[in-house]
This record gives C-alpha cells, structure tokens and sequence, in this order.
C-alpha cells in the first residue's frame, strides 16, 4: 500500500472511533447493507477512507432525526437515483411521526403535572401521582 492511502485509510476500530460507535455497529451496519465491506487485500486488513466515514456518520445523523434503518438504507439508494420526491416523502413522513410524538408527550405532560399539582393540594391520604400508577 501506498504511504499516502495508508494515512488516508483506517481499520475498521479506527472508522468506527471516527464516527463514535463501536465496531459491532459498523459490522451490523455492513451486514445491513448500509455500508460496504471493502475488500482484503491478501494478507492485511480492510481499509475505510473518508467516504465511509462520511457514509457512518449520515447513518448516526439520519437514526437521530428518527430514520428507521430500512429508511436510511432507502435514503442511501435514492442518493444515486436523486429520486428528490420521495426523499421529500420519507421526510414528510418522518415529521409528521415527530409531530405525533409531540402531540403524545405533551399529553403525558400535562397529565404528571397535573398530578403533581393534586400531589400538592392534597395533603392527606395516598398520593395522587403513586395512585395513577398503581396497577388497575
């Protein structure tokens, strides 16, 4: 191998600290489909270079937005077809799963505040927030 490649290649624990996971998620991702195993040369290692790096940490981008693995691998493909509609649709998707979410939270917040307001006034007896969740 060259000097130069070496310097600008790693292994497989260097990809993975690169990208701040752990080599079992890069194999995981790899069996997956969602990031190429590069080949062995005979007798040394595989070597990752900056795009694999720049692929593993799209992956860690998209499943903090809320991509399911199976719609990174998706968004992954569409980039060579630049299929931009349903880019756009599997991101309308997934704001509109977030807004659910939201919608979900809130609720459940305002429920434990209310709650913890009842726990407040009431001042004898069991406490309201224990009571609501006791097994019924």
């Amino acid at each position: 191998m060259v000097r130069n490649q070496a310097k600008s290649s790693d292994t497989i624990g260097g990809l993975a600290a690169a990208a701040g996971v752990g080599v079992e998620t890069v194999r995981y991702y790899q069996r997956r489909g969602l990031l190429p195993e590069p080949a062995r040369p005979p007798g040394e290692v595989r070597r990752y270079g900056e795009e694999d790096v720049k692929r593993l940490k799209f992956i860690r981008s998209a499943q903090a937005a809320g991509f399911t693995l199976n719609e990174i691998k998706e968004l992954i493909d569409l980039d060579s077809s630049d299929d931009r509609a349903r880019a756009r649709e599997l991101a309308e998707a997934r704001v509109a799963a977030i807004d659910e979410k939201i919608a979900e939270l809130r609720l459940a917040r305002d429920a434990l505040a209310a709650l913890a307001t009842a726990c407040a006034k009431k001042r004898r007896g069991p406490c309201p927030i224990l009571g609501a969740f006791e097994a019924k």
